[in-house]
């Protein structure tokens, strides 16, 4: 079996992050995790997967620091894995790749979950990327400078 390639010494934040979260199962992970979801039968029942799988890729976005075990809110002897600061800080992601898939991959007709405010139950505005002072760009509008080699 070919070895997996690895990202994680590369100059690209994108090939590095691709590395910790691109696979389909870990961003689901996530996604149930921002949902409420936070035990292994809980994500397992949600998304079908074999528990192998499902333990391996707990395990991984435990290592990476993404989520962390803690004891079950019930008192039982169970644990729960909840989001870090880390893996809250994918949420932005996530409602890109939402938003994405809302334009892209639904026909006009066709229903689909709503990620709505908490507080005014509507649906969030459209994530922009923007300058320094707050004007959105395009792709054009902006570069990557890479490292240069010496």
């Amino acid at each position: 079996m070919p070895r997996r390639v690895t990202h994680e010494r590369a100059e690209c934040p994108v090939a590095r992050a691709v590395d910790v979260i691109g696979d389909r199962w870990s961003l689901l992970i996530i996604r149930d995790a921002f949902d409420g979801i936070s035990r292994f039968s809980e994500f397992r029942r949600n998304l079908g997967l074999a528990k192998n799988i499902l333990a391996a890729r707990l395990r991984e976005l435990v290592t990476q620091g993404i989520l962390e075990v803690v004891p079950a809110t019930d008192g039982t002897a169970y644990h729960e894995y909840v989001l870090t600061d880390k893996g809250r800080d994918l949420f932005t992601i996530l409602v890109g790749l939402r938003q994405w898939g809302e334009d892209h991959l639904f026909d006009a007709t066709e229903q689909h979950s709503v990620l709505l405010d908490a507080k005014l139950e509507r649906p969030l505005g459209r994530l922009q990327v923007t300058d320094s002072e707050g004007h959105a760009l395009t792709p054009p509008e902006a570069f990557v400078r890479k490292v240069s080699r010496q």
